[in-house]
């Protein structure tokens, strides 16, 4: 293990510390055994998977199962499995990008492996005792078992500890009797084991039990679920009518399982970023072409300027998407190896690797699922006609991606916790907002200066407005911080512009840092439209940031203070230099023209 020379920034500290180029990892520095690792899941996904599409359309439920066995076979199933429960114990970087490559088969898919790998095996691996995960994590490891995670209920979805679900124990001591009802549970149809979540007594918490699929114990399926998207990803809701669960079943301690959940998704946070981006670059790839081919006027509708701008904003989400996923993926797994250096147990270091870049994976659940919202209905529109037919694969890539927005707690929660935790870090001291916000109020305070910057080398002048894009966030957060204090989270409206500010630069600063460090690396030519696509998300993000500082600033300040923050808005957003974006957009779409497909 190579130890780790670079300052490893806290989650939430790019947000106040600038980050060098050389500081992050990008795709372009995957090792041989990762490359091997991907080009192994694209060739599944490409002959198990994408070959049999109109299966998993046709709601094929027992295809999805026998596809998760064949992954299970390959071990694909047990990436991020320590080695001593059956599994390859791969770093969390290559676990992102096992789960990046074999998702954009088919949401259906995905879904089935997510809810597995992801929320069905890691809380035991994380919070099991070593019996626990002697027993069942093995199993879950080779695809012997499939896993499923019972969390959400009728009542209960985003207030997720509100669960009706009760535990209560048996006179003898030693079970517990679960009664309730869950509901949207994945893979629920062929799963031998579930996570459950069910509240003992009063508690103010509910408590996890890993509880074994017996039909036989009390357990009950409804009916398939008839969804939008994932078709062919077993849907069910899964009643529990005196279950008798062992007592040594209880996972981690009493009370403790709205931790187990917020943890395990946060996991399954940046792995569903994860899982949006291969899908990105299909449909990218797939728009383009069909593009090239069809012909209207005489002419490829591809060589068109209003498609050209479409094949442009595609790609470079997705190559924004890709530079944040990865940057937050080698931060997550330095932090678990730096922890296992300091002795901690591998349990300990990789649940409090993952927590402490808790706003990173909300941010990166946010963005990336948005985009790939927005890259399938831009698929659609270029098939045109053909795109909103079952023949092209265009419209189910657009049911399918519906779903990302909704579980793994919806994108307005995690807009909120964004905020909400970054707060809360300042609190403990754990990220300083304080200073720096008090710094720029001085600044807003103090005369500008009217020198022109010397912007000759690369990006310095994008940097330079990260830079001010973070005072932007500094500005708006820090004001609504003094003025509302604890109550701020009642504040809804507010929160979500200070997320969507927050969002953007954490996307458009690591885009600009992957380009930066491949123009180092590779020559400025070579990366001519990858530099292209920094500048573009970054002139995106901008725009996105003034619009959501107005509403926030004119919504919560009044007279000369809301004066003084619309000034300090429009200095903090103000390019000395604006980009072309045609010629950018047009660099980018020729690129990916000429290629043929999506080539970053």
């Amino acid at each position: 293990m190579e130890t780790i020379e670079k300052e490893l920034l806290r989650g939430g500290q790019f947000l106040v510390k600038e980050t060098k180029c050389d500081d992050v990892f990008t795709p372009e520095d995957f090792n041989e055994e990762q490359t091997m690792m991907k080009e192994a899941v694209i060739e599944f996904n490409d002959r198990e998977i994408i070959a049999h599409r109109e299966r998993f359309e046709k709601k094929d439920f027992a295809f999805t199962e026998e596809c998760m066995k064949k992954a299970g076979d390959l071990g694909f199933l047990g990436v991020a499995v320590p080695e001593e429960y059956g599994g390859m114990g791969m770093g969390f970087v290559s676990t992102m990008l096992v789960c990046d490559y074999i998702s954009s088969g088919t949401g259906s898919f995905s879904t089935a492996f997510g809810a597995h790998t992801g929320i069905g095996t890691m809380p035991i691996t994380l919070y099991g005792t070593e019996e626990q995960k002697q027993k069942y994590v093995p199993k879950l490891a080779t695809g012997e078992w499939f896993g499923a995670y019972c969390l959400t209920e009728p009542g209960a979805g985003s207030d997720a500890n509100s669960g009706k679900t009760t535990a209560e124990l048996t006179e003898d001591g030693k079970h517990y009797k679960i009664n309730g009802q869950k509901m949207w549970i994945s893979n629920a149809g062929f799963c031998k084991l579930f996570i459950v979540f069910a509240r003992i007594e009063d508690d103010k918490n509910i408590t996890g039990f890993i509880v074994e699929n017996d039909p036989e114990n009390g357990i009950t399926l409804g009916e398939e679920e008839h969804k939008l998207g994932i078709r062919a990803s077993s849907t069910r809701q899964v009643f529990f009518n005196d279950c008798m669960v062992p007592v040594e079943n209880m996972l981690a301690g009493r009370g403790e399982g709205f931790k187990i959940a917020m943890n395990a998704l946060n996991v399954g946070r940046i792995k569903l970023a994860a899982a949006c981006l291969d899908s990105q670059r299909r449909i990218t790839t797939t728009a383009v072409q069909y593009a090239n081919e069809r012909k209207q006027f005489k002419t490829a509708i591809a060589d068109f300027g209003a498609i050209k701008a479409k094949i442009a904003e595609m790609a470079t989400s997705a190559y924004a998407g890709e530079s944040a996923s990865y940057r937050a993926a080698k931060n997550i797994e330095d932090r678990i190896a730096l922890r296992i250096e300091a002795g901690n147990s591998h349990q300990e270091a990789e649940l409090k690797g993952v927590e402490e870049y808790a706003i990173e994976c909300s941010i990166l659940k946010v963005a990336v699922s948005e985009d790939v919202q927005n890259c399938a209905d831009e698929g659609i529109q270029i098939f045109g006609g053909m795109g909103f037919s079952e023949e092209t694969p265009m419209e189910a890539a657009w049911r399918d991606a519906r779903i990302a927005r909704i579980y793994e707690g919806t994108n307005e929660i995690n807009r909120m916790l964004s905020v909400g935790m970054l707060v809360k870090k300042a609190m403990k001291g754990h990220v300083d907002l304080l200073g720096p916000a008090m710094a720029v109020a001085d600044e807003l305070m103090g005369i500008p200066s009217f020198d022109v910057p010397d912007y000759s080398e690369l990006f310095s002048e994008e940097k330079d407005m990260i830079a001010k894009l973070k005072k932007v966030f500094l500005m708006v957060a820090g004001s609504a911080v003094q003025k509302f204090g604890p109550d701020l989270e009642k504040h809804q409206q507010l929160l979500l512009n200070a997320s969507n500010i927050l969002i953007e630069i954490y996307m458009a600063e690591s885009a600009i840092l992957r380009a930066e460090k491949n123009a180092k690396r590779f020559g400025e030519e070579a990366q001519k439209e990858q530099i292209a696509m920094a500048k573009l998300y970054l002139f995106n993000a901008v725009e996105i940031i003034k619009k959501n500082g107005m509403e926030g600033i004119v919504s919560f300040a009044e007279g000369d203070e809301q004066k003084m923050m619309l000034m300090g808005l429009k200095r903090f957003t103000k390019y000395t230099n604006f980009p072309n974006v045609v010629e950018l957009r047009n660099t980018i779409a020729e690129k990916v023209k000429a290629e043929n497909k999506y080539c970053f």
